[in-house]
């Protein structure tokens, strides 16, 4: 896919997922039609292309925006870290068709606030928005959604984290991980910037298969401080690099979708995409003979 052709489907699915989006906030599901229509492309063409972009059809994909589903995933996707680590479900292992590797920085590292650290940045469209990406020469250490928060609100939220950094606006030098993170193929590194409690329960995340989701106290007791609860819940939602350390994945007991750093608009969506592909992915093992349906 070319650079130009890949921009115009980022921006068309951006679009029509805001479209879905707010249709959810109205109770309302929209048809393919109308969908195609807002795009201002054909149906056939409208549904060739999100299909291929998210791997269902957009009635299917609403589907995965509501409460009940993420019951659902809950129900069936709940994932207990210890076993899916055990079976090398872990982060790393393939997540959105890259391979990802991290390095985390250590604690004294962290106790200067980002001296003498230089991050770059740039600004780069996914599939769910704008984004702000920033990496050390060792990886990716932030990646904020602008859809809700804004340019500015992004950019300062980020810099207040490591407010001794030196940063410096160089996209280049991010891209190939950032294309890797939207699935272009390649290899996405991360660099884990934060005190020690919080690395460890963004390790946990990473441990989460991509279509399964897990819960705060899941989570307190995969690190060994089951009591610890509202404290990993605050570990989740400082999260600095979004996605890739997947906290969206991180949901309540009840199944509510609790909060979200970069908007609950963004989690919804994510989790959405994930359990769309990772059921598309079975089905096409199932009828290739590859596994069973039971």
């Amino acid at each position: 896919m070319n650079a130009p052709t890949s921009e115009y489907h980022f921006h068309v699915m951006r679009r029509a997922l805001d479209e879905i989006d707010a249709a959810q906030e109205a109770g309302e599901l929209l048809s393919l039609e109308g969908l195609a229509d807002r795009m201002q492309m054909s149906p056939a063409h409208f549904q060739r292309l999100f299909s291929q972009w998210v791997g269902v059809s957009p009635k299917r994909y609403q589907q995965y925006l509501t409460l009940e589903q993420a019951k659902v995933l809950l129900r069936n996707s709940f994932t207990t870290l210890e076993v899916s680590d055990a079976v090398g479900l872990s982060g790393s292992s393939r997540l959105h068709d890259m391979f990802l590797r991290w390095e985390a920085m250590t604690p004294g590292e962290y106790a200067r606030s980002g001296h003498g650290l230089r991050i770059y940045w740039g600004w780069f469209d996914t599939p769910f928005g704008e984004s702000l990406a920033m990496g050390t020469e060792k990886g990716l250490c932030g990646l904020a959604f602008t859809s809700e928060t804004g340019r500015n609100a992004a950019m300062q939220d980020m810099v207040s984290r490591w407010p001794e950094a030196e940063f410096r606006e160089d996209p280049a030098r991010l891209a190939q991980w950032m294309q890797a993170a939207v699935g272009e193929g390649g290899e996405a590194r991360l660099h884990l910037i934060g005190a020690p409690f919080q690395i460890k329960v963004w390790e946990a995340l990473l441990q989460i298969p991509t279509g399964h989701v897990t819960t705060y106290s899941e989570i307190a007791g995969a690190i060994g401080h089951p009591r610890a609860v509202r404290a990993v819940g605050t570990a989740v939602g400082r999260n600095p690099v979004s996605w890739l350390i997947p906290c969206h994945r991180a949901i309540r007991k009840s199944g509510g979708l609790g909060g979200y750093h970069w908007g609950l608009p963004v989690k919804r969506a994510l989790l959405a995409w994930e359990s769309a592909r990772a059921d598309a992915a079975l089905d096409g093992r199932i009828a290739g003979g590859e596994t069973s349906p039971g």
